[in-house]
């Protein structure tokens, strides 16, 4: 029988204190490999703790983690050779240009000399930065150092990606760039745990994600399960040309509905299971005779989510 594989993050009872004030209560979280997996909290709540335990600069002060098999404590160096860092504020060095910055991080981390160019000129390519290889990196716009600072990270290949706020402070634009950059890491192949408050943003672009609240993890699992987990039954809006009673009617009888009721013009209908069928509503009113013309299911955004399961506190 075959192994289990090796899951690229899993922490175990990780905790942290500052004095008598817990930043991680006992966070048990695993992350698979492939995974774009959106870390979500309140400031204050441990995000950041937590990346830093994850990215060796900080010590738990109880409990462990693992990155790809590599005991944060034990094995450190082993672990900083297979992570890449990105900080929600990271320095820049302003009056170097884009590849002497870059070559200077491939030295740090050993690259050879004949290889190096080679390699500044792929992460360049690869978030968008190829045609200003020559500029002072002062010059760049916020976006654009935001895109180097990953380019940094990537230098060394890292097969897992640590990303605090990414994409803090950005235009929409300079967002969404940094988004579809996020997307073609994960589809070559890179882990990627990102923090973020843009839940909107992150509840397209992650396939996981967790919830923390006070040190305390609230949830982790698929963005779809953690919206599942909080509807109280899926919410269909009806709208129809004929009579809306009688199609209100037609629905209040059914054992498969828990609730109807009105609102601009529409019928909102709660569905008793997650389980059932929405068709199962255009079925019941045009076989009672109703005209149907609009039938869209209603979903819970990662917003709302967020809003539902923490009550705002933080440290």
């Amino acid at each position: 029988m075959d192994a289990p594989p090796i899951p690229a993050v899993q922490t175990f009872g990780l905790t942290r204190m500052y004095g008598h004030i817990a930043a991680l209560s006992g966070l048990d979280l695993v992350v698979n490999k492939g995974d774009l997996f959106g870390f979500i909290g309140s400031n204050g709540a441990g995000k950041t703790t937590t990346l830093r335990i994850l990215a060796t600069f900080l010590a738990p002060s109880a409990g462990t983690a693992q990155i790809l098999g590599h005991d944060v404590l034990r094995d450190a160096d082993a672990v900083r050779h297979v992570i890449g860092y990105m900080p929600d504020f990271f320095g820049v060095y302003k009056d170097m240009e884009v590849t002497e910055y870059l070559d200077f991080f491939g030295a740090c981390y050993k690259i050879p000399t004949a290889q190096r160019e080679k390699t500044v000129n792929d992460v360049l390519e690869l978030v968008g930065l190829i045609e200003k290889r020559g500029a002072l990196i002062g010059a760049l716009s916020r976006g654009m150092q935001q895109r180097l600072g990953l380019a940094r990270v990537l230098i060394h290949d890292p097969q897992l990606l640590l990303l605090d706020e990414p994409a803090s402070g950005l235009d929409p634009r300079a967002r969404i760039e940094m988004m579809a950059i996020l997307q073609e890491l994960q589809r070559l192949g890179k882990t990627i745990i990102i923090s973020s408050h843009i839940l909107s943003e992150l509840q397209t672009l992650c396939n996981r994600v967790a919830i923390i609240e006070k040190g305390r993890l609230i949830y982790s699992g698929p963005v779809q399960g953690v919206r599942d987990q909080m509807s109280q039954g899926r919410v269909v809006w009806v709208r129809v040309s004929s009579d809306q009673a009688q199609a209100v009617e037609l629905l209040k009888v059914r054992p498969e509905i828990t609730e109807v009721g009105t609102s601009d013009g529409e019928i909102k209908v709660t569905l008793a299971s997650q389980d059932t069928d929405h068709s199962i509503v255009a079925d019941i009113l045009v076989r009672g005779g109703a005209r149907l013309i609009e039938l869209r299911e209603d979903e819970i955004g990662l917003e709302e989510v967020f809003m539902r399961v923490t009550r705002g506190e933080t440290q």
